[in-house]
């Protein structure tokens, strides 16, 4: 497209300069102010020096005490994670993850992934399309039910995505729809958990179908995320989960154990956007718990300086 170029004479010239040193200015009054409210909000028990009276919060312009808030809230959330931070024995803070993307990323395929006509079929990923420094924490199955984890994960504002099977669920619905309640999404593993590509393609459907209505029902929602037992599945088992509503299947790209990570990746390192795999498991499977897990997990998370965020708001 041809540019076209816009020519001013001096007087008019003149006038643009001045206007954009009036908005410079004004922008600079603005985050003056900015800082302004932030320092206050930093030493509140400075009385009328802060900018109020004694006690209370500055009186602002608008656009300034609005800096304010905004500092405040993460003040105050940085606070209460650092507490839980110690009260869970992490020696580091979890990061905050930035703000969800305006435009979630277009999901594809991993390479060497993919099954014939798998262009009208789910996406099978390891790794989310981005480059912010962000992975995601994903559980599987349901055979622990630890009420610790549950707290801890509330307690450090954690978010995590859960793939859950419905022969071990079963035992204990109402502990699931506690995650749900704190903001966790519940997303299908199967009924039973069988190795998919030794079923035909009506046992496959069966089992992804039979676990989306046995979530709709018991939580109201049905998913749009699968992950195939093992890891293993065959075009029939995409077929299928397409034919239940299926819209992508996460798999990962390392996975978390109480004591310690396994790496698919050869470099044995985290990369934005990467998926976490681990498990609802305990003491009777693991050298350890699933606070232990977390930690495990967040130790590695926090000290390679990237932050979990949550999966849906990316996929």
């Amino acid at each position: 497209m041809r540019r076209v170029l816009v020519r001013q004479d001096a007087k008019s010239s003149g006038k643009v300069r001045k206007a954009r040193k009036t908005r410079r200015r004004a922008v600079l009054t603005v985050a003056a102010l900015g800082a302004g409210a932030v320092a206050s909000g930093c030493a509140s028990d400075a009385g009328e020096g802060a900018g109020g009276a004694h006690g209370q919060p500055p009186q602002l312009a608008p656009p300034a005490q609005a800096l304010y808030e905004y500092a405040q809230r993460v003040r105050a959330n940085h606070t209460a994670r650092a507490a839980a931070a110690s009260y869970w024995g992490l020696s580091r803070v979890p990061l905050a993850a930035p703000p969800p993307p305006a435009v979630k990323p277009r999901l594809k395929t991993r390479k060497g992934f993919g099954v014939r006509g798998h262009a009208k079929l789910p996406p099978v990923f390891t790794t989310v399309p981005t480059k912010r420094k962000v992975v995601f924490l994903t559980v599987d199955d349901g055979a622990e039910k630890d009420p610790a984890f549950l707290r801890m994960m509330s307690d450090l504002r954690i978010p995590y995505t859960a793939f859950l099977s419905n022969y071990l669920i079963k035992t204990n619905y109402g502990y699931f729809k506690q995650m749900q309640d704190r903001g966790t999404a519940l997303n299908n593993h199967t009924l039973n958990h069988r190795y998919m590509p030794d079923l035909s393609y009506r046992a496959q459907r069966r089992e992804i179908c039979g676990m989306q209505d046995v979530i709709e029902r018991r939580y109201g929602k049905r998913p749009e995320l699968f992950r195939p037992p093992y890891g293993n599945y065959d075009r029939d088992t995409l077929r299928a989960a397409k034919s239940c509503g299926i819209k992508a299947v996460p798999l990962w790209a390392s996975e978390g154990f109480a004591d310690r990570m396994a790496w698919r990746e050869w470099d044995r390192d985290l990369h934005p956007g990467d998926i976490i795999l681990t498990h609802f498991r305990g003491s009777d499977d693991w050298d350890g718990s699933m606070t232990d897990m977390v930690r495990t997990v967040m130790k590695t998370v926090t000290g390679r300086g990237y932050a979990v965020a949550r999966l849906e708001d990316y996929v």
